[in-house]
């Protein structure tokens, strides 16, 4: 996992080419017209998912992991907690489904890390990393999110 202001991420992390294609994406200047769902970038290779939601305040965050795909998270306006757990470390509630990409879980009280986004700031979640988005920082608030997904092979 890499949490970062979306400007750093070029110094911190080996851009492939669609990672490259993620970032110029999250860059455009009319980023904030775009409307909720997806956006084709480059086929199923990299696509955007643009979210408009509230964030919630639980005790039981929901976990989720994917296997094909690697998450770029970026916050547009807002700010959000991400739990965070590496997936090996899940309590598993609803198996790995191939078709969504997808698998869903709790995380060992303990074991969770909290990562704080606001906008601006993105997280670049791998396979193994376990994530529970849509949380509240100290508060039910409005966010204005892209998730955008890369194939990871």
């Amino acid at each position: 996992m890499v949490v970062t202001d979306i400007k750093h991420l070029g110094h911190q992390v080996s851009l492939t080419d669609a990672l490259r294609k993620g970032i110029d994406f999250l860059l455009r200047p009319d980023i904030h017209l775009l409307s909720d769902g997806r956006v084709e970038i480059d086929g199923d290779r990299v696509f955007a998912l643009v979210q408009r939601y509230e964030t919630v305040m639980t005790d039981a965050p929901r976990f989720e992991y994917h296997r094909k795909y690697i998450d770029i998270q970026y916050i547009v306006s807002g700010e959000e907690v991400i739990g965070w757990v590496h997936a090996e470390r899940m309590v598993i509630t609803e198996e790995y489904d191939e078709e969504k990409d997808i698998c869903f879980g709790t995380a060992p009280e303990g074991e969770v890390t909290p990562v704080y986004l606001k906008a601006g700031q993105l997280t670049v979640l791998y396979p193994e990393d376990g994530h529970a988005p849509r949380l509240a920082a100290g508060r039910p608030s409005h966010v204005f999110k892209i998730v955008v997904k890369i194939a990871a092979g």
